[in-house]
């Protein structure tokens, strides 16, 4: 099996005026292609911080991310947000869905980084809201969706791509036991 994900030493420090708070201390581990890894511990624990790192939102104090191969740290900014935007799909923990945009225009918008056309996107977007059940909301916005239904949008927007590296922070949360299977 292929390794899709090796992390060596990482690490984490913010300043603050006490100082250096470490929030992710020499973290090492690999994951291969198809694996599931869970993350857990207690709140402020930096479990998102690490997932921030692993999408290459953040950039680590030191330490070595390889993702399918490529070192991050090699990437500038412009070259990291293009391979972000090709192979990381996010369940953010708070949606991060834009209001003013309906459900299938929340789930389209990673594809607006994409070559596709139109239809193309929107064929995408639509099987992507069929997967979570909810093309029947396709045009609804944020505020007209339950909390369980927001997520399952920011689910659905983070498939759509179909992506080599999938981030979920805390996926299901606001989910019923039947969604969240």
């Amino acid at each position: 099996m292929r390794t899709l994900l090796e992390v060596k030493d990482l690490r984490v420090a913010f300043p603050t005026d006490s100082g250096l708070v470490s929030a992710v201390s020499d973290v090492s581990f690999s994951l291969n292609r198809g694996e599931t890894l869970a993350i857990v511990g207690e709140s402020g624990s930096g479990k998102s911080t690490l997932l921030n790192l692993l999408g290459c939102l953040d950039r680590p104090t030191s330490g070595s991310i390889r993702i399918d191969g490529q070192e991050i740290a090699e990437l500038d900014g412009d070259a990291l947000a293009e391979w972000r935007a090709k192979n990381v799909g996010f369940v953010f923990q708070l949606y991060n869905l834009l209001p003013v945009l309906t459900a299938l225009q929340n789930v389209e918008l990673p594809l607006l980084l994409t070559d596709l056309g139109a239809e193309e996107r929107r064929a995408r977007a639509l099987a992507a809201l069929s997967l979570v059940g909810l093309t029947d909301r396709a045009q609804h916005r944020p505020r007209e969706l339950s909390g369980g239904q927001e997520q399952r949008v920011g689910i659905a927007r983070a498939i759509v791509t179909d992506p080599v590296l999938l981030l979920c922070d805390e996926p299901t949360g606001d989910l019923d036991r039947k969604s969240g299977d």
